[in-house]
């Protein structure tokens, strides 16, 4: 009853019969259908996945990773200490630490020490740098970094700033090897004999 009166009402309205009114409307939905189809929006990729890329394209990028990686620095080797035997304030100028391939030395009343291991320290960029390749006696002894004092001269210290001296040259003793001495001529007034260099200690 209810169908016969909603198809005798559209039949009333339309002047069209059942069967054309459905045809119609099934021809509209399917037309609607087609146009909404091609104005819908990709599906969004899954964030899950990646998203694909050409062949080309995930070459290219693998190349400039490999540009852009930077090989790990290599670690600094520091020479093995060399004995230099007897030596010059002038040849002792040369072993400042400014040459990598050359060992860093360092003199203390009139024995030469090789300081390499503490580049840090007294390496071109470190803060006792001024102290390489020179006589530092006196310079340690004051605590002093005016370059006049490099030199192994003790006169006039005293008593107080010859124990820092000492205490000074104990620290080398135990952390730096000593690889030689002071010609006899540039280590006078360094307090000991360069041409005899603490005998008595290697004895022990």
């Amino acid at each position: 009853m209810v169908a016969q009166g909603i198809a005798e009402a559209l039949q009333a309205y339309t002047g069209l019969t059942p069967g054309a009114a459905a045809t119609i409307l099934a021809l509209m939905l399917a037309t609607y259908l087609l146009v909404s189809s091609l104005f819908v929006a990709p599906a969004a990729p899954s964030p899950m996945a990646p998203p694909k890329q050409p062949q080309q394209q995930r070459e290219d990028e693998k190349e400039k990773e490999k540009e852009g990686e930077e090989e790990p620095p290599m670690p600094f080797v520091y020479p093995d200490p060399v004995e230099v035997g007897e030596v010059t304030l002038e040849q002792l100028r040369a072993y400042d630490g400014k040459d990598p391939a050359k060992q860093i030395l360092i003199a203390i009343r009139g024995q030469v020490y090789d300081v390499s291991r503490g580049r840090l320290f007294y390496g071109p960029q470190g803060p006792y740098s001024l102290f390489a390749g020179r006589d530092a006696t006196r310079a340690l002894a004051l605590m002093s970094f005016d370059p006049n004092d490099l030199t192994g001269d003790l006169d006039g210290l005293s008593p107080d700033e010859l124990e820092v001296l000492q205490d000074w040259e104990e620290k080398f003793k135990e952390r730096y090897p000593r690889v030689g001495h002071l010609a006899r001529q540039d280590a006078a007034g360094s307090g000991r004999s360069a041409a005899q260099p603490d005998h008595e200690e290697d004895d022990a």
